[in-house]
């Protein structure tokens, strides 16, 4: 049986929904704006984001979008 991991952005993507549907964050803010709350680690998802063709001045709405997070 074969276990498959489930993507960093994954789980990330996971917690950039809870807040906004605990409206700490709103889906129309920009992606810049989840820096404030991810504090030291948010050098390490602010380089995944870039690596996936996002900028910080993206909407939260377009990385709630992605159905899949392939890497090729």
């Amino acid at each position: 049986m074969i276990q498959q991991v489930a993507h960093p952005m994954v789980k990330f993507q996971k917690q950039v929904r809870s807040l906004v549907e605990s409206k700490i964050i709103k889906s129309s803010d920009s992606l810049w704006k989840i820096a404030l709350l991810y504090g030291d680690k948010w050098s390490y998802w602010k380089k995944e984001l870039l690596d996936f063709g996002f900028t910080m001045q993206d909407p939260i709405s377009e990385l709630l979008a992605v159905e899949a997070w392939d890497e090729e």
